[in-house]
């Protein structure tokens, strides 16, 4: 096998798929039974020469890949893939470095370190607290929630690491109504329970409503979780931090800051103010593969107790090596001890970019997400329902005196406009009622891509109602 040859092959049909379709067509061919139609094979007796299994891979994945790097896809929170970041992850793939600790591989966990080091500095979160790096927000959540378990029943007198849960005193979790699916998810994981919670009602915009939130607060007694949120997936509100978490800590709970993607709002001044007081917290749960644009996968788990976070995750065997003093070992701060290196491509990232590259780039999808809410809007029969502070729109089509035909109608703009695969959005529930979501988080969208959505958005709108 010639190796050089074999890598180039495979550059050279990434580089292929990123420039060909980059202004086109925003969905994949295929859908899913396609794909299985083409992948569906008796198990092989014999191999074949590399370039050509890696051709057939080419040929038969292409058509069913979304074009989720593309400049026009809103339909979740996921990021760009940027190629500074991609080039870096080719290597990380290249070098094999199992990043579990920092004997092992030492340029990743050094990697590790300063770009933990510099994220800290970019979110404006305490400078003295660990970072480790997970799969996503998800696992992010685990983890942090894992330290938070940990450390309000090590404060009543219980090892939760070492006893489990058995016999431990009652956890309260107090939660909104409208956290991310993922949070209630970490809790069943952690044996907490995704409905054995506090539920808080929320606003209009999906925040917290901080009366409630108080007087839930007022009457717990025990150790207690608090979890709050920085950027709603739907809305992309903000909790009101300053308010929440001294109300938390006046009954002694922790405070855990769900904020995937909001959190990169301190790198723009003009949206800072909306995670005021994040800061006081005691863990936050971030993701590089949305506005960072790392590849996927890629998270962060942030503790500002290192003890606590390195108590809840640490792996220890006779035969793993043990961190000198002052030495960060990254296997004590995910769940994980087999894993890849993400580390390089969140510093490659950071470095490539800057922090005045980060911050253009989220000032930039922030207006784009402005310029598509503004102009859809001023369509009768089309009402954006969110205060659009940040990259997210929620959008209904038609009447509000006739729901379900609105319902009907917002499924058929959305359907139309995935055929039409000019931009690709999705669909979701909120308060009860069939929306679309448009959510901006690709480096490569501007103002000018955002026009273009509008346009798309507007026709597909009119000739639904026309039709």
């Amino acid at each position: 096998m010639d190796i050089g040859s074999l890598f180039t092959q495979a550059a050279r049909h990434a580089a292929k798929f990123r420039e060909a379709r980059s202004n086109g067509m925003q969905r994949a061919e295929n859908d899913y039974a396609a794909e299985i139609a083409l992948f569906s094979a008796d198990l092989p007796k014999s191999g074949l020469p590399a370039e050509q299994v890696l051709e057939e891979l080419v040929t038969k994945a292409s058509p069913g890949l979304q074009l989720m790097v593309g400049p026009r896809f809103f339909a979740w929170v996921v990021g760009g893939s940027h190629p500074m970041g991609v080039a870096a992850d080719f290597l990380t793939s290249a070098w094999g470095q199992n990043a579990g600790n920092h004997v092992a591989a030492p340029a990743a966990a050094a990697a590790e370190l300063v770009a933990g080091q510099w994220l800290l500095e970019l979110l404006d979160l305490p400078r003295e607290a660990s970072v480790g790096f997970v799969t996503g927000a998800t696992m992010a959540n685990f983890t942090c929630l894992a330290a938070a378990r940990s450390a309000v029943l090590r404060a009543r007198g219980w090892d939760a690491d070492a006893m489990g849960l058995f016999s431990a005193p009652p956890i309260s979790v107090v939660i909104g109504d409208d956290a991310h699916a993922t949070v209630f998810s970490a809790l069943q994981f952690l044996g907490l329970g995704h409905d054995r919670v506090v539920r808080i009602p929320t606003d209009r915009q999906g925040r917290i409503v901080p009366e409630a939130f108080e007087n839930a607060c007022a009457g717990i007694h025990g150790p207690a979780i608090a979890i709050l949120q920085a950027g709603q997936i739907n809305t992309g509100g903000f909790d009101n931090f300053r308010r929440l978490i001294p109300a938390a800590r006046r009954c002694g709970a922790w405070v855990h800051v769900d904020g995937a993607f909001g959190l990169w709002a301190n790198t723009v001044e003009a949206r800072r103010h909306l995670r005021a007081g994040v800061e006081e917290a005691d863990s936050w749960a971030s993701d590089g593969h949305k506005w960072l644009q790392t590849p996927y996968d890629c998270g962060y788990a942030i503790v500002r107790d290192a003890d606590s976070h390195h108590r809840a995750m640490t792996i220890a065997a006779s035969y793993l090596p043990m961190a000198e003093q002052g030495e960060r070992d990254p296997s004590h701060y995910v769940p994980e001890l087999s894993r890849r290196a993400r580390g390089f491509a969140t510093w490659a990232m950071i470095r490539h970019l800057g922090r005045d590259g980060i911050s253009a780039m989220i000032d930039r999808n922030c207006r784009a997400a402005a310029l598509v809410a503004d102009r859809v809007s001023a369509v009768p029969g089309i009402a954006v329902l969110n205060d659009v502070v940040l990259n997210q729109a929620i959008v209904r089509f038609g009447s509000d005196s006739e729901p379900e035909e609105a319902d009907r109608m917002t499924d058929s703009v959305i359907a139309l406009l995935r055929e039409r695969g000019e931009i690709f959005v999705g669909g979701a529930v909120w308060r009860g009622r069939k929306v679309m979501r448009f959510s901006v988080s690709n480096f490569q969208t501007d103002e000018k891509q955002a026009s273009w959505a509008a346009d798309a958005i507007i026709r597909a709108f009119h000739d639904v109602e026309g039709g």
